[in-house]
């Protein structure tokens, strides 16, 4: 069988995560319309049965932009580590934004891989086909590469032709992962990232980018089956906090309820989820408080 790790790698906001979601089949990744949701490698494993089988391990990354905390520099140096890890790096654009000096950089930096480039144009659902062939010509006289997809990440058209194209460059032999084995998420990383998708869906201007969520405890299922989990929101200013919690704390109280809907569903079990806002002015270059992220690559030892 045709087995190996694919990267999906581009600027933010270019639906990989999304994407990633569709393939495997599960919501692995939180998604929103802010640019950087994703902010660590995220791992989901898809099986293909029939004729040509295989197994794709693919890794979700944070998109490609211009570091301007410690925290964005570990972003996108988690994204830079996959060119040298995988077997296929898959380009993901959004074809329903004009090409520009954003695109040129990415396809710079995939000119660094060795492996082969697949180049998938998202979001075909929002454009004209007529569109879509220059766009194909375009990237073809920018860089050199195996296969070049159009999907659309919402409806999942074109996408089974990309695992198709995908399996065709990876190599042949034994599953990487068990057949029941879907990501290398802990626990404790996917609860954070379900309240941090409620905060950034119910929050807008500077608040997405200056909070985090932190476990600071998880306890295992009791003899209820439900798991308890008291978690820390980090904001940098006072006013922040007041916003996080609402009126009469109606706002934490909200994310909360959402957040313990969406991991009921997932883990199929209870839960009790405690939620604290906390004021860390400059946590985003705090080194400690990324490491308890998880936001750890190669160039940070």
């Amino acid at each position: 069988m045709r087995t190996g790790f694919v990267s999906l790698f581009g600027r933010p906001n270019a639906g990989k995560s999304t994407l990633l979601n569709l393939l495997v089949g599960v919501k692995l990744a939180i998604v929103s319309d802010k640019p950087q949701t994703t902010r660590n490698r995220i791992v989901g494993v898809k099986n293909v049965p029939g004729e040509n089988p295989g197994q794709v391990v693919f890794v979700d990354t944070p998109g490609i932009h211009r570091p301007l905390h410690r925290m964005n520099v570990r972003m996108v140096d988690l994204a830079l580590d996959t060119i040298r890890d995988v077997d296929v790096l898959v380009v993901v654009v959004d074809a329903a934004v004009s090409s520009g000096a954003g695109d040129r950089y990415v396809l710079a930096l995939v000119a660094q891989a060795s492996v082969p480039v697949v180049i998938a144009l998202n979001k075909i659902d929002l454009i004209a086909k007529t569109k879509l062939l220059p766009l194909i010509d375009w990237y073809r006289s920018q860089r050199e590469c195996a296969a070049i997809v159009p999907v659309s990440a919402r409806t999942g058209d074109g996408c089974d032709r990309l695992v198709s194209a995908i399996l065709d460059l990876l190599p042949e032999g034994e599953p990487l992962y068990p057949a029941d084995y879907l990501t290398d998420q802990p626990e404790r990383v996917m609860v954070a990232e379900a309240v941090r998708e409620k905060l950034l869906q119910h929050t807008r201007a500077e608040l997405p980018f200056v909070s985090a969520v932190v476990v600071e405890r998880f306890e295992e299922a009791d003899t209820k089956g439900i798991i308890r989990v008291y978690c820390s929101i980090f904001v940098e200013r006072e006013s922040q906090k007041a916003i996080v919690i609402g009126q009469r704390g109606s706002l934490i109280k909200q994310i909360g309820v959402e957040a313990r809907g969406d991991l009921e569903r997932f883990f199929a079990t209870k839960f009790y989820l405690d939620l604290r806002v906390r004021v860390r002015a400059g946590w985003r270059e705090n080194e400690r408080i990324l490491d308890e992220l998880g936001m750890t690559g190669r160039r940070d030892g």
